[in-house]
């Protein structure tokens, strides 16, 4: 379905190297049809025609132009009589005669290539040295949608779209504050991705916006097709390795509304329904909008089962699997843990196949249209799980505690730490395989210290464990009543530390 959408401007950046726009129409429009391939490319028009007996040109790009707003305009122009368009004409057609809200003017022909292919629609007056700019353009969009890695029992359920007008209007729906700022910068030179940075002027560390402006405005490459992902790696250069997502992705108006409130920045990308939240430590992560949605006691329920789930993830088939090869290490009340009968295959080598076939069975649920996903899922339990322990391939128990931890892993909110988790479970498994009790310890601490050194834009990414602060702690482990959350992250150095009025003793404290 397609939608109208508005546009937003942006004046040049800068004008070294360019070329003017000539008064002589004929001179710019031989520029423009050999830069836009006008005649070669089908979707690229131009227009000539005779409006009061000025001779004008107009550009667009089939399929990104509102045609309702565009044959209006164009009905208005024919209309215009000789005397209406003679003397300061451009100032006429400018002011007066382009009954549209979203006009600019552009002195550059490259710039008018660039918008053009952005969308907007060029007009070129002959005997003027400028042009202007009609931003009546239309994008192909859906309707906001709940995300389905997002869902929530009670709440919204509008989601960001690949539209970056929609997206932005949906945060401005929710924070109506004049100092909310979003400031639009282009990357890639192909592509020229829009992207957004937003932020709420008065709150956020200056130089964390700084920051992330400069790396933008210094990426150098093609394009983006891969959106706010490609943005993510070439903002934060050095650690492309490093399986721990450093930004929170969220498809949630709301989710990402609360985090300009305590004074992350967001970084919008046009074509993706993801917005990045910028920093983000491992606890970000962690944080689910069902647990702001419910009572606080429900929500320190949630959350706590949360925590859990994820550290029976990481945890529970390394130590298993530890006791399984040394059941030594047990209590006598624990002796019951362990295989009864291991199988024909060691079993590290069967963990490793259940990853695999948990992987697989994941990847063909996705690729594989809707109404077959159950009887993939349902080939797959029989196939792997009953089968592979009846012919005595594997141990019973690792298909069992292979299926906590995958539980775990879901319930994840964000699916790149999932990931990422995921990774440091066969980590320690492997660890464990090849050196026991001082294995999984090792490969613990080293994980652990891992994490200590990872940073996200200049923030601890283990913070507030590591270093440690014990009243952001409590924040992290406990859901809050709002009336109590009234301080934001300090580790954020934001301009504002308080979310809610405080008497000014308590301020000067």
């Amino acid at each position: 379905m397609t939608q109208q959408t508005a546009g937003v401007n942006q004046q040049p950046a800068g004008s070294n190297n360019k070329t003017p726009v000539k008064k002589r129409l004929e001179e710019n429009t031989e520029f423009l049809k050999k830069a836009l391939g006008i005649g070669e490319s089908f979707d690229v028009l131009m227009r000539e025609l005779n409006i009061g007996g000025v001779k004008v040109a107009l550009l667009f790009v089939d399929g990104l132009t509102n045609d309702q707003y565009w044959t209006f305009i164009l009905e208005h122009l024919a209309e215009l009589e000789r005397e209406g368009v003679t003397i300061n004409t451009f100032r006429k057609f400018f002011y007066r005669h382009v009954p549209y809200s979203e006009v600019s003017q552009v002195e550059y022909l490259e710039d008018i290539v660039d918008k053009v292919l952005s969308g907007p629609q060029a007009l070129l007056i002959d005997g003027e040295d400028k042009a202007i700019i009609i931003d009546a353009r239309i994008y192909p969009v859906r309707q906001p949608e709940e995300p389905d890695l997002e869902r929530v029992v009670r709440g919204s359920r509008d989601g960001f779209t690949e539209t970056l007008v929609y997206n932005t209007a949906l945060i401005r729906r929710r924070i109506r504050d004049p100092r909310l700022r979003m400031e639009l910068l282009q990357a890639g030179r192909r592509s020229k991705t829009d992207i957004v940075i937003c932020f709420l002027q008065d709150v956020a560390n200056p130089d964390l916006v700084d920051s992330i402006k400069e790396k933008i405005k210094h990426i150098d490459i093609d394009g983006l097709p891969m959106a706010e992902k490609a943005v993510e790696e070439l903002i934060t250069p050095g650690s492309y390795w490093n399986p721990f997502p450093r930004v929170r992705y969220t498809e949630r108006p709301d989710v990402a509304a609360i985090h300009l409130l305590e004074g992350h920045v967001l970084v919008l990308v046009d074509t993706s329904p993801s917005v990045a939240i910028v920093p983000a430590t491992y606890f970000h992560h962690l944080q689910h909008a069902e647990e702001y949605r419910q009572s606080p006691s429900v929500g320190v329920w949630l959350r706590t089962v949360r925590f859990v789930g994820v550290a029976v993830s990481i945890f529970l088939l390394p130590l298993w699997f530890l006791a399984a090869l040394h059941p030594e290490l047990l209590p006598p009340a624990l002796k019951f843990i362990g295989p009864k009968k291991v199988g024909a295959i060691p079993l590290i080598v069967q963990f490793i196949i259940a990853e695999f076939s948990v992987d697989m069975v994941r990847m063909a649920t996705i690729h594989t249209p809707t109404g077959l996903s159950v009887s993939i899922s349902l080939i797959a339990a029989l196939l792997i799980g009953n089968i592979a322990v009846s012919v005595g391939l594997f141990a019973p128990e690792v298909i069992l505690y292979t299926s906590i931890a995958m539980i775990g892993v879901f319930l994840t909110p964000s699916y790149e730490l999932s990931l990422a988790n995921r990774l440091v479970r066969l980590f320690l498994m492997a660890a464990v395989a090849v050196a026991g009790l001082p294995g999984f310890i090792i490969a613990t601490l080293a994980t652990l210290a891992f994490l200590a050194a990872t940073r996200s834009f200049g923030v601890p990414y283990l913070w507030p464990l590591i270093p440690f602060n014990w009243t952001a702690l409590k924040k992290v482990l406990v859901r809050y009543p709002v009336p109590v959350e009234n301080i934001r992250p300090s580790i954020l150095k934001t301009r504002d530390k308080y979310r809610q009025a405080v008497p000014e003793p308590a301020r000067k404290r």
